[in-house]
């Protein structure tokens, strides 16, 4: 008896979920056309103040057994799914971008975190063949490519040969290769470039992608990795112009945007815009460290962020500090002395020094920003949100926003507590996307200032 009741009451389930697919179905024709009537008036798609009156009137009209929360959750998300579905009834955009030219035979010098991921956008983007070797051959063990005996084998039949070794053994890796496949194109992606400028062969192209991070290793790798990054290529006086024109081709392939710079001036530029910040990360660190433990226990969210790349790949770190070490120490003599500058002023007390240096700083910051976005800093727009520390909340909040077509250019979470929860600010762009940001987010019952 008890089996026919559990039966029925399924079967009556089952009835409803399909009578609420129907009415899905039929709400979502009507959020189509309506959307329709909103573009011929040229009205906002989304109306952020209308959606939270809906759930306010479903909330007050519920009986239950449903619990508000339960209904208002139900209901945004019903609301989300709806603008998605409506905005991918639009016939999608058509790329004008023109076709990529095929890639040829590419072998691989090297299969870590940059190398390993060459090797996949280099399939990705149609690589005839890509071939592989790494001094490890625990390394080498599930690399994305042909795998050779020995560095001589990978490269032999090569067009194009992409060194991706160690800062430290860069020069020296790079000049095998050019004797081992004397016909190929040799590009590597050595974050330092005076150490290959002894290197006087036309058919080497010295690079360096923009791209990885504080963590290594090919277990990180992507095909993706280099999408969109900037690409340095610094070849010498003596590379021949086919050869660079061929590398730019591949970076191209791989996803990436090739940029062209002298030798010195990247190592200049990076000495302060990539490894001096390394080098104050562990500075900070290691004074916090040097301060006790309570120091590290109360510390709050700017020095993890601030540290963030603080103990990043020591045998990597190393090379780079090394090869680059007398631009690094350049830069940090240079703050030097405008630290000495600042701690007169501190001891002074001088108000309208550091108001002035601040607002330095704001602008230069300002300035990066437009750089990194493309969007003039006045139109990009932070918003703070107070999360609880539980599951789902960040799905929901980017289902949120990503319903209504607003993009998150970036964001932070800072943890608080588990008590608290933490603080997630996201960046989006337009002061309409902004506002109706906030709007959506206050609907979902979170703080958005």
């Amino acid at each position: 008896m008890a089996s026919n009741e559990l039966a029925e009451l399924r079967d009556q389930i089952a009835a409803l979920d399909r009578a609420l697919l129907e009415t899905l179905n039929r709400r979502l024709e009507l959020v189509r056309r309506v959307r329709e009537h909103k573009q011929q008036a040229g009205t906002p798609i989304v109306d952020a103040e209308r959606e939270a009156e809906l759930l306010d009137e479903l909330a007050a009209a519920n009986p239950g057994p449903l619990g508000e929360r339960a209904v208002r959750s139900l209901f945004a998300a019903v609301l989300d799914v709806m603008k998605v579905e409506a905005a991918a009834a639009a016939p999608p955009a058509r790329s004008s971008a023109p076709p990529r030219a095929p890639l040829g035979r590419i072998a691989v010098v090297g299969t870590g975190l940059l190398g390993t991921s060459v090797a996949l956008a280099a399939r990705r983007a149609g690589a005839s063949r890509v071939a592989g070797w790494d001094a490890d051959a625990a390394a080498l063990r599930g690399a994305p490519v042909d795998a050779a005996g020995s560095l001589a084998g990978a490269v032999a039949d090569a067009e194009l040969v992409v060194v991706a070794v160690p800062v430290g053994g860069l020069a020296d890796t790079v000049s095998e290769v050019l004797a081992a496949a004397p016909t190929a194109t040799v590009t590597d992606v050595g974050s330092t470039k005076r150490v290959l400028a002894a290197i006087d062969d036309g058919r080497f192209v010295a690079g360096h992608p923009v791209a990885g991070g504080a963590t290594s290793g090919p277990g990180r790798a992507s095909a993706d990795l280099f999408d969109g990054a900037v690409w340095f290529l610094t070849p010498s006086a003596a590379a021949e112009p086919a050869r660079v024109a061929e590398v730019e081709r591949l970076v191209t392939a791989l996803g990436a945007r090739p940029v062209r710079l002298d030798p010195e001036a990247h190592d200049r530029m990076l000495a302060v815009t990539s490894h001096l910040p390394h080098v104050l990360a562990n500075l900070l660190m290691r004074a916090a460290a040097a301060a006790g433990d309570d120091a590290l226990g109360y510390a709050g969210a700017s020095l993890r962020e601030m540290t963030r790349v603080a103990g990043a790949n020591a045998d990597v770190w190393t090379d780079i500090f090394v090869a680059n070490g007398d631009l690094v120490a350049d830069a940090l003599e240079s703050l030097a002395s405008e630290l000495d500058v600042v701690g007169d002023a501190l001891r002074e007390g001088e108000r309208e020094f550091f108001r002035r240096w601040i607002e330095d700083a704001a602008a230069a910051r300002t300035q990066l920003l437009e750089a990194a976005y493309r969007t003039d800093a006045k139109q990009l727009h932070r918003i703070r949100i107070r999360v609880p520390d539980k599951p789902g909340v960040l799905a929901r909040i980017t289902q949120t926003l990503g319903a209504a077509g607003i993009n998150i250019e970036d964001f932070e979470l800072r943890h608080v507590s588990p008590e608290y929860g933490g603080v997630l600010v996201v960046l989006v762009a337009g002061n309409d996307n902004a506002a109706l940001a906030r709007t959506l987010l206050r609907r979902e019952g979170y703080a958005a200032a």
